[in-house]
């Protein structure tokens, strides 16, 4: 929903995506936290062109139908520009080494979308806006040696969020050997 959240809540939030694992205890995340409907708007343009140029078509494949929906609705319905904030997680280069990158964001991403639920915030790990990285750097002045990695949108759910869809973990686990059930 668009009800606003405090600058509490973010901070609780982005405190513990800076607690997870990363490569050599670089922390080289970035967390750029958008408020600026004039910065919000061209974001979000930015995730509905790539949706529109490919990132549908993928979905459709992949998704199932309510799933589906479910994402069209948040990108396209208002979902997504609804959110007050925006989270540009980005990765400082520098910092770290690139094939580190992922194995530091995400883990930090993962907090800020657990942390965001523990304070009774909505959020999303998106990544789709990423495709257009540079344009979206230049949105909010990244510097070359910091690269956007996922955009995460935080506000108040607009209906009641429930568990996440999930199968049991013993569909995923193996005995000693792959093939081998739990």
């Amino acid at each position: 929903s668009p009800a606003p959240v405090t600058d509490e809540a973010v901070a609780r939030v982005l405190d513990a995506a800076t607690f997870a694992p990363n490569a050599e205890n670089r922390q080289p995340w970035v967390f750029i936290v958008v408020r600026d409907l004039s910065l919000r708007d061209p974001i979000h343009d930015l995730t509905e062109r790539a949706w529109d140029a490919g990132g549908r078509a993928v979905a459709t494949q992949r998704l199932a139908p309510g799933l589906l929906a479910d994402v069209e609705h948040g990108i396209t319905g208002g979902g997504y520009r609804a959110a007050p904030v925006l989270v540009v997680v980005a990765a400082d280069t520098e910092r770290a080494h690139p094939a580190t990158v992922p194995a530091s964001i995400f883990p930090a991403v993962q907090n800020l979308c657990l942390a965001a639920q523990a304070v009774g915030l909505g959020s999303a790990l998106t990544t789709l806006t990423t495709a257009f990285a540079a344009e979206l750097g230049s949105l909010v002045d990244l510097p070359a040696s910091v690269v956007a990695q996922a955009v995460v949108p935080l506000g108040h759910p607009s209906r009641r969020l429930g568990p996440p869809r999930r199968e049991p973990f013993a569909a995923h686990t193996f005995r000693d050997r792959f093939g081998t059930p739990w």
